[in-house]
């Protein structure tokens, strides 16, 4: 289901509109945020010297930093009393990163969300279940203003409660669960302690999103659920969840609505930009925000755009799925890891669960990593095979040897139920 037709428009008309919105976000950016007049005069740039998106590498960065040092809303755009939703993400010093949306703003989320759903096999009548956290974080409401949008039935009972989550899929009949993809898997080892069979359930479609996720661990959450699942993607800091998503049909990578969000890939390290189809950190602008509006906003994810026409009509750039981010980047005695190559090695093997923690530690100013899996339930193999095999295959993906890797019962590792789940524990 195409929901807006922008999204099949052929690729001029889009960089018409592009090119329009560029400019008058770069406007409003450099009149109404002394943050970004600032910055836009120190590097000689006027809104003048930006024709369109081919300019665009012109502008400046903005980063996770900027938020922080702009707290509470110096990267405001309008007068407060324009302002009629705030929310924030988690900061990495104590203080939230501050969003704020205009009515035109909440529309944009609300229809961009709708698109979400649609290209993901949601339909008009659908019971979606929303089990992402309300409050400050946006995935909660934006999924939900989304899922109205859209004219189908939102369960707005947020993230944890789990055998009440479970409980509502059997009795309600919910066609959807939107949650992070650790959620799905932890939603059924519940399922099963509870003796419920959630493949029995009318339940067709998880969407997932909030955190990465590996081919392999989709496919744990397609198998054990018995369901379809399609990521989506959105951050607080450009509008929430609704800057892309999987089309059903082909889901072979995340369309983003450049309508309203222009993607680049930048090289990590230099922030100069990559050419098509080389992996690199995601770069997004705003082209229609009004009370917050972003320009080149280093997201630090970790991707590919194709500009290759999809088979289910989209005309918009996809973007592959995440699978890491470049600030995740663990160095180990000179070595690059990113937690994403440990999960799928540990995915590789049918005698573990997809549940893997990775400790670091310093002694005597030498690094250690040690990495811990989960066995999976029941298992009666041979775990001193197991480990070997999968030491031998860690050994060859991380082209060095883990100091410590340990095989430790089902269930031994903590799960999360509200949140993100945490990976990666850096003792150093």
């Amino acid at each position: 289901m195409i929901y807006n037709e922008v999204e099949t428009a052929p690729r001029e008309e889009l960089r018409e509109l592009q090119d329009q919105r560029l400019q008058e976000t770069v406007e409003r950016a450099y009149e109404e945020v002394p943050f970004y007049r600032e910055l836009l005069e120190e590097q000689g740039v006027t809104p003048d010297d930006i024709n369109g998106v081919e300019d665009i590498s012109e502008l400046p960065f903005t980063t996770k930093e900027d938020f922080r040092d702009e707290y509470p809303d110096g990267l405001f755009a309008v007068d407060h009393d324009e302002v009629r939703r705030i929310h924030a993400s988690s900061g990495t010093t104590g203080k939230p990163k501050i969003v704020a949306y205009t009515d035109d703003d909440l529309d944009v989320w609300s229809e961009v969300v709708a698109r979400c759903l649609a290209a993901g096999g949601v339909e008009p009548g659908d019971t979606v279940q929303n089990a992402y956290g309300y409050g400050l974080f946006t995935g909660g409401q934006g999924l939900h203003q989304g899922i109205e949008e859209l004219g189908a039935t939102v369960i707005p009972i947020g993230g944890g409660q789990t055998q009440r989550q479970i409980e509502l899929l059997q009795d309600l009949e919910s066609d959807v669960i939107a949650c992070t993809p650790s959620y799905a898997l932890y939603l059924y080892e519940t399922a099963e302690e509870m003796g419920i069979d959630l493949s029995d359930l009318p339940l067709s479609t998880v969407m997932f999103g909030a955190e990465p996720c590996t081919d392999p661990m989709r496919e744990a959450i397609e198998e054990r659920l018995d369901v379809n699942g399609i990521d989506i993607y959105g951050l607080s800091e450009i509008i929430g969840p609704g800057v892309s998503n999987e089309c059903h049909e082909v889901q072979e990578g995340l369309h983003i609505f450049e309508d309203h969000f222009y993607p680049e890939v930048v090289d990590p390290s230099t922030g100069e930009p990559l050419p098509e189809g080389e992996e690199g950190e995601l770069v997004l602008t705003t082209l229609s925000k009004e009370a917050l509006p972003v320009l080149r906003y280093r997201t630090g994810d970790l991707t590919t755009l194709n500009y290759e026409e999809c088979d289910c009509g989209r005309t918009m750039v996809r973007m592959d799925n995440v699978t890491g981010r470049a600030d995740d980047l663990i160095i180990v005695r000179g070595a690059n890891v990113y937690p994403s190559e440990v999960e799928d090695v540990v995915l590789e093997f049918d005698g573990v669960e997809p549940q893997y923690r990775i400790d670091l530690y310093r002694e005597d100013n030498l690094d250690r990593i040690e990495i811990t899996v989960e066995l999976a339930e029941g298992f009666t193999g041979d775990a001193e095979q197991l480990h070997d095999e999968i030491l031998e295959r860690l050994e060859n993906v991380l082209v060095f040897t883990p100091d410590e890797l340990d095989l430790v019962e089902y269930g031994s590792i903590e799960r999360t139920e509200v949140g993100k789940v945490k990976r990666v524990y850096d003792h150093r």
